[in-house]
């Protein structure tokens, strides 16, 4: 088990769906997806400290095998401590190499919170 492997944890991708509310509206439902491993770790650099008194939030750096791809945008959640993030980069930025040993691909993420009580 390489240190890579071991720092990762369950985590659980939320699918979106929207559905007609039957009054000219729609209504948001999440639910759960995919479950995946990933390592999720915050980001306490000096630039991360800056960006975030900048207002800008992709404060965590998620990392997954190379097979799993997250797009800007997806939600998941932690199930060790059921919280939830939203991806804020794209996960075909950063990976390693197929020739390359070390399997992983990263993008970076914020805490997020359903809108509106939505729970998942």
């Amino acid at each position: 088990m390489s240190l890579l492997s071991e720092a990762m944890s369950t985590c659980t991708l939320l699918d979106k769906t929207t559905a007609s509310d039957g009054y000219g509206g729609y209504i948001v439902t999440y639910k759960d997806g995919a479950a995946f491993q990933a390592a999720v770790t915050f980001n306490t650099s000096m630039e991360a400290r800056i960006a975030d008194a900048q207002g800008v939030k992709s404060l965590y750096t998620v990392t997954t095998p190379r097979a799993m791809t997250l797009e800007y945008h997806d939600v998941f959640r932690r199930e060790e401590d059921k919280k939830i993030f939203r991806v804020t980069s794209d996960g075909d930025d950063q990976y390693t190499p197929k020739s390359a040993t070390l399997d992983m691909r990263v993008v970076t993420a914020e805490e997020w919170s359903l809108p509106n009580g939505i729970t998942a």
